[in-house]
């Protein structure tokens, strides 16, 4: 396919201030005479970066904070020079790095779709016969010739997104266009670059922290970690369980949880052990399969029952959620806490999880008086790598793609 988008050992490095601005006539005379006896300190926010994007591709750029993703983005708008490499862009560049990038303030809604128009090299005529759809995707008709400097977080992201993806241009850069807007504005915005991509052929290349958006939107994924890259596949669950699995510390097979010191813990729930084994009782030995089944036990204490309290378990794969199990769901007896230590367990049935990482999260709350919240930053979880495929394959690498793979019933003629 045709290369649009051509990076070459791209770097760029910046310069850290060794110390702070002078803030009187006696500092200023001090730096001046240490100025030249002072060693600049410099670091790299991206470096040695290579990458062909083809016509048509929608790539996502993931990665931590401080890891070059925005850095990267700024390079490919001419935003900022690059330190080393080369970039080859082919065709004209619309970008949405933030919010109100691109948009004066004083000028209006109106005024401002013209201006992003004609600095991508459009004519009057053209952005004019595209300006009722712009209008209208971004939701803002009423507010149009107001000063954008009055409109809220979300209406400058409506619009600044609906000029972006509407105006003539070939490559799209969007960085955490998704960020801001409400749910139904997210799935206009994904439902809208698939078509451009699809439809008309134009390029994405798109930064989040949502992986669910990344998933669900992108070809093709990179992850980027201090400044250098890690990954680059065109699978894109791959990458988004590689990053996933790089940003929590301690391993990516959790098993087992059992309290410690700084554990959350209230007078009506205090959890004490969460473990997964196999369905019959016995432990782990080997890899998890799609085709097992498993047993996930949870004991707390209660020293006193609260009537508001409830807790399930959310099973997740690559930051979506999937489906929570909870005690009162049981349909065969009705579920009581009782004073002192509880326990349950519940079982995961073979043939459900398809090949990938999971992970099991409890979830707690007590509504009314007396009652509590608990953190997730502390709540107990378990991290299940599932590496064995138990089922036959009709495509070739289509379980890395899935998040569920259950077996159902087929009636076939």
């Amino acid at each position: 396919m045709k290369t649009v988008i051509k990076i070459e050992r791209v770097g760029k490095q910046y310069a850290l201030a060794s110390t702070p601005p002078a803030s009187t006539f006696r500092e200023a005379l001090c730096g001046l005479w240490n100025f030249g006896r002072r060693r600049e300190e410099r670091f790299w926010a991206l470096r040695n970066f290579s990458l062909n994007v083809h016509r048509g591709d929608r790539i996502g750029i993931i990665g931590g904070n401080g890891s070059g993703k925005s850095t990267l983005l700024k390079i490919l708008s001419r935003i900022t020079p690059a330190t080393e490499g080369r970039v080859k862009l082919l065709g004209r560049v619309s970008s949405m790095l933030e919010v109100g990038t691109g948009f004066h303030p004083e000028l209006s809604g109106r005024e401002n779709v013209f201006l992003n128009g004609a600095v991508l090299g459009m004519s009057r005529a053209e952005i004019r016969s595209r300006f009722d759809e712009i209008v209208g995707f971004s939701g803002v008709e009423k507010f149009i010739d107001m000063p954008v400097k009055r409109y809220s977080s979300g209406m400058y992201v409506r619009l600044a997104f609906a000029v972006a993806a509407h105006l003539e241009s070939e490559l799209l850069l969007l960085d955490e266009v998704l960020a801001v807007g409400d749910a139904e504005f997210q799935a206009r915005c994904l439902d809208k670059m698939r078509s451009i991509t699809s439809d008309e052929g134009r390029t994405i290349i798109f930064v989040s922290h949502n992986m669910m958006a990344v998933r669900s939107l992108c070809n093709r994924a990179v992850v980027l970690k201090n400044g250098e890259r890690i990954s680059d596949d065109d699978d894109v669950g791959n990458c988004v369980n590689l990053y996933l699995r790089d940003r929590q510390p301690g391993g990516e097979r959790v098993l087992e949880w059992e309290r410690s010191e700084g554990s959350f813990r209230h007078s009506c729930f205090y959890p004490k052990r969460l473990t997964l084994g196999m369905a019959d009782g016995s432990s782990v030995s080997g890899a998890l399969s799609t085709g097992g089944a498993y047993r996930v036990d949870f004991c707390f204490d209660a020293k006193r029952v609260h009537p508001g309290l409830y807790f399930d378990f959310l099973v997740s794969a690559g930051g979506v959620p999937l489906f929570s199990a909870a005690p009162w769901e049981n349909r065969e007896t009705e579920y009581h806490v009782h004073p002192g230590e509880n326990r349950v367990s519940w079982f995961i049935p073979p043939d459900l999880l398809n090949v990938g990482d999971y992970r099991i999260t409890l979830r707690a709350s007590a509504s009314g008086g007396g009652g509590f919240r608990m953190p997730m930053v502390s709540a107990p979880e378990l991290r299940l790598p599932v590496s064995v495929c138990g089922y036959p394959l009709a495509r070739p690498s289509l379980y890395d793609r899935r998040l569920l793979h259950p077996e159902l019933r087929w009636e076939l003629e």
